[in-house]
């Protein structure tokens, strides 16, 4: 399949103007990186690492712009909030189906079905749409949760509180290791 004129045009269209980097953007990114060992090393035990998920899925979008920061930014704490609703409805009712380990995870089992198909559902609406950014909240409320980390360890709405706000951190690091490494146009 060749590309027509057309194609190239459009292409060239989307296309930001060529830049350079007055710092490489593996430099600024990376000691952004840095600064999250001291975001999780605090006395709040916050999730370092929920930042990075959000922050890699930013370039997954294409790079970081206002447009999908604010999708993120919906999407990531409904992610979440399933994902507690799960863990509150297995802490309080996790029993239902029995004491033992298969009832157990048979109750774990349908909770996942019934609120992962909400959260699928959930998807339709326009402003909650980006429904892989729900997965990053979903996920990283469970790595926050289960993972031991979160201001008041083994309290689940401390877990939701804490991976909200780092989720939220995502898409400003992607930006910021960006914008920090001073791009300026080139010249055609």
């Amino acid at each position: 399949m060749t590309e027509t004129t057309t194609d190239r045009q459009a292409t060239s269209a989307k296309a930001p103007p060529p830049r350079r980097e007055r710092i490489p953007h593996e430099i600024a990114a990376s000691v952004l990186a840095a600064t999250t060992a001291f975001v999780g090393g605090t006395v709040w035990h916050l999730p370092p690492w929920a930042i990075f998920i959000p922050w890699a899925g930013m370039f997954l979008r294409g790079g970081p712009n206002l447009p999908d920061a604010k999708r993120l930014w919906l999407a990531m704490p409904m992610g979440s909030t399933y994902a507690l609703v799960i863990v509150l409805l297995e802490t309080h009712q996790g029993t239902a189906f029995g004491e033992s380990q298969l009832a157990r995870n048979a109750f774990g089992a349908l909770c996942i079905l019934v609120v992962n198909s909400a959260l699928m559902y959930t998807g339709k609406l326009k402003l909650f749409s980006l429904i892989p950014g729900m997965f990053f909240g979903f996920a990283s409320y469970f790595a926050t949760f289960f993972g031991g980390f979160g201001y008041d360890v083994g309290n689940p709405w401390a877990a939701w509180v804490s991976v909200i706000a780092m989720n939220a951190l995502g898409p400003v690091y992607a930006w910021l290791s960006m914008s920090l490494t001073f791009p300026v146009k080139t010249r055609s």
